[in-house]
């Protein structure tokens, strides 16, 4: 089974390296193990994410250079449409998130079977 990596799990691997706790290592050492085993994917939303607001130009490259190995799975729209969806359905049972956060639970559950 392949894993979309979340924003936040990209975030403390290359850009959070001071001061992490054993869990978050613990974390890392995980998503080390998802690359090498070539379970890793990528969607755009998620890599505009992780690149944005980096501040220096050096850095962002980096990062960039680093996440282009994973290609970005496809989002169709019948995704944004079930994003919307899945927006609506919670917003009705006091559940928050973003649009982003949506669009990601959409693209999981589109490809479901693969990841």
């Amino acid at each position: 089974m392949r894993v979309l990596v979340d924003t936040c799990i990209w975030s403390l691997a290359l850009r959070r390296k001071n001061n992490q706790t054993n869990h978050q290592q613990v974390i890392v050492e995980k998503l080390h193990q998802l690359i090498d085993e070539q379970r890793v994917v990528m969607v755009g939303v998620i890599r505009q994410e992780i690149l944005s607001g980096i501040q220096h130009q050096e850095q962002f490259e980096r990062i960039r250079n680093k996440l282009r190995p994973f290609p970005d799975y496809p989002i169709t729209t019948t995704d944004f449409e079930t994003a919307a969806e899945f927006f609506n359905r919670c917003r009705t049972k006091g559940i928050q998130g973003s649009d982003t956060d949506f669009l990601i639970c959409a693209v999981a559950n589109a490809y479901d079977n693969d990841v």
